[in-house]
Order: structure tokens, then sequence, then C-alpha cells
């Protein structure tokens, strides 16, 4: 039996040994509060302003237009509610779509218990809004349109440009939740006209507890967490600053090679689906078959519960999902297969592998073969 073959980098990843490397020093000789003006802290305020700027550098933005936050889920509470409770004068109407995250959606029917108003768009068979749909559902009380820029589930990549431009043409405020897309699409604020971006480190192999909020100067929004003067008064906390500096570092080294990684990650992942699709009988690909994340697949095994795939994969050492991990254990189905129209039955039979920087081509092929035996034995025995 193969060592753990991990295919499950949309739930989380593997902390690389460049951005361990880097993190290391600020556990233990330079640990300094970065709020404090004698040298050891002005150490730790020095890293927290490089760390801003790489991030900057990399989404085409100011990096006093980054504000560090706990992770992706803060960010989009952050992005919404701030959004609403500080522009509430101006109007009490948010857009956001049906496949969003929970902590986007859950955020969106708080809001809703308290007056504001949400549509949330449907989307297509592959996932996709329809953007007439969204332009009608624009009024006059619009005051934020929040579409995720790719799904963690299925894969699905959002027509984020024409969406932005339709904000903008509005003057209503755009977020996207980008925790899926960052370090595996290039992303510039500027050319897509962004207003706020949620991101989370350890989607792209930097430490757990760190994101951050893009957020465009100019842009009216209330601060959630009250206390000191941290983040320029946006975001009270002392700064974690061994994970600010391991998230700086990993999605420096995200992008450093960017081209060459995501075509062969692109490359195994179609690899995989052909494979799949080749092998087995009774597969359904969900998501867009080509406008997707590299290293997503999520397919419907016919006949098959995705919890005996999971249980039977796991004997193999081989970890995947069937569905956000964000929602492990939850009885109800996945709202995402829901709303791209499947029927419960093949929500149930679905699996998902996400493919990422340390996977090959034997164990895709090797998780092929096992899959094979696996659906053979579950369904035929």
């Amino acid at each position: 039996m193969p060592e753990l073959i991990y295919m499950d980098n949309a739930a989380t990843t593997q902390v690389r040994q460049e951005v361990l490397d880097e993190m290391i020093p600020y556990f233990m000789d330079k640990y300094g509060n970065a709020s404090s003006i004698f040298s050891l802290g002005s150490l730790s305020k020095v890293a927290i302003e490089k760390s801003r700027e790489q991030i900057a550098k990399i989404l085409n933005a100011n990096k006093e237009e980054i504000y560090f936050t706990s992770g992706g889920s803060e960010s989009d509470n952050w992005a919404i509610k701030g959004i609403a409770y500080n522009n509430r004068e101006k109007g009490n109407h948010i857009i956001t779509s049906k496949i969003e995250h929970p902590a986007v959606l859950n955020t969106c029917h708080e809001l809703e218990k308290q007056g504001f108003k949400i549509t949330y768009l449907d989307v297509d068979k592959d996932g996709i809004i329809n953007l007439n749909e969204l332009k009608s559902a624009i009024r006059e009380k619009t005051i934020l349109i929040s579409i995720i820029f790719a799904n963690n589930e299925i894969g699905t990549i959002m027509p984020i440009e024409e969406i932005g431009k339709l904000a903008q043409e509005n003057n209503i405020y755009f977020h996207t939740d980008g925790v899926q897309a960052i370090g595996s699409i290039n992303i510039d604020v500027e050319e897509l006209n962004i207003d706020l971006l949620s991101m989370s480190s350890h989607k792209f192999y930097g430490p757990k507890g760190i994101g951050a909020l893009y957020i465009r100067k100019g842009t009216h929004i209330d601060s959630l967490m009250s206390g000191g003067g941290q983040e320029r008064y946006k975001r009270a906390g002392t700064e974690n600053v061994p994970a600010i500096v391991g998230m700086g570092k990993a999605i420096e080294l995200a992008y450093e090679d960017f081209d060459t990684s995501n075509a062969r990650l692109i490359a195994l992942r179609n690899r995989l689906i052909n494979k799949i699709e080749d092998s087995i009988t009774g597969v359904r690909l969900n998501g867009h078959r080509t406008n997707r994340l590299p290293g997503n697949v999520n397919f419907v095994f016919e006949s098959i519960r995705g919890e005996s795939l999971l249980l039977n994969l796991d004997l193999a050492n081989i970890a995947a999902s069937s569905g956000s991990a964000c929602n492990a254990g939850a009885l109800e189905p996945s709202h995402v297969l829901k709303a791209i129209g499947l029927g419960s039955d093949k929500i149930l039979s679905s699996l998902r592998l996400s493919l990422g920087y340390f996977n090959t081509i034997d164990e895709v092929d090797y998780v092929v073969e096992k899959l094979i035996e696996i659906v053979d034995k579950l369904r035929y025995r």
C-alpha cells in the first residue's frame, strides 16, 4: 500500500517547506509584537508590510488595500456585512448566487433577518450565472454584488470580468470570494473591476488561520473587529506575524512559475477526467468541462454512495471528498450540486478529487486503478 495520496487540495493544502522556513524565525528570534516601538517589534512590523506588498503585487493592488484577517470566512463576512452596514442609507439590496460558499450564504441569511433584501441568482448546469439575469436583478437600492470567483465544489469559474464591468457601470460594489481562485488563476483587481476580494492562505500552500481582504481605496466599509489600531484601525487584534509572513511567501511562490505549474496541473486534471470516463461507466462530470479550476475534478458515480467511495478510497490511502469540507458531516445534500440541477440520488453519489502541487502522474493512474476496483466491488457485489 502506498503512502497517503492526497487529492483533497480544495479543502486545504500542505505547507511548502520554503514557506515554513520563512515562518520559523518569527516564532523564535523575531517574536516581537508589531505594535511595540522597540526594535524587536519593528522587525515584525517590517515583515508584515513585506507580506502585504507581496500580496498586493500579485493582485495589481496597492499594499494599503490589503488587510489581514483570520481566513476566508472572516474576509467574506467583513466584505458583505461591512458594505451592508456602511451603505444602508443608500440601499439595502445585495445580489449573490445560489452556489456561494456558506460563509457568503449564511452571512446573507443573517442580513435578511436584519431587513436587507437578498437576490440569489440561479446558475446553469455548469454552475455559471446568467449575466442578463444579473443585470435584471439590479435595483435602485442595490449596494453590493457578491459572486464567487471559482466554486469550491465543482471548480467552475465565473465570468468575473463581465460581472465587475456591470457593477462598475451601475455604481455598485463588487465583492468576489477568491479563496479557491488565488494561486490557481491570474487575478488583476484593476482589470477585473473588483472592489473587494477574499483570500485564505491555506488554499495555496500557506498556513491555516490567516487570510486577507482586498478593499479598493475609497470603498465605504464598516469594521467588524473593535479594539486597537491594527490594520490601520480597520481590523483590531494582535497580528499573527509568522502566519502573515507565511502567507506572503506562499502567494509569491504560487505565482513564481505560474504558467508552467498550471499547465502541469491542467494536464493531470484532464488525464484524471479522461481515464475515469474511459474506464468507468455511469459517471457524470460536474461543472464546466474546460472553464474550471486547474486541479478540480468532480464526478457523479451512479448507483454508488459517495460516502462508500470515500471510505474505500481511504482504505487505499487516498484522501478525497464528497463535497465542501466546510459541510463535512452535514446531512443536507450539497447546495451547489442541487443548484446545477442534480437530484438527491446523484448528489449523494458525488466525489470530488482536487489535485495540487505535490500530485504526480503515477498517483493519478493509481487512483483511477483503485476507483475501477472500488466501483466494480460496490456496484456488482
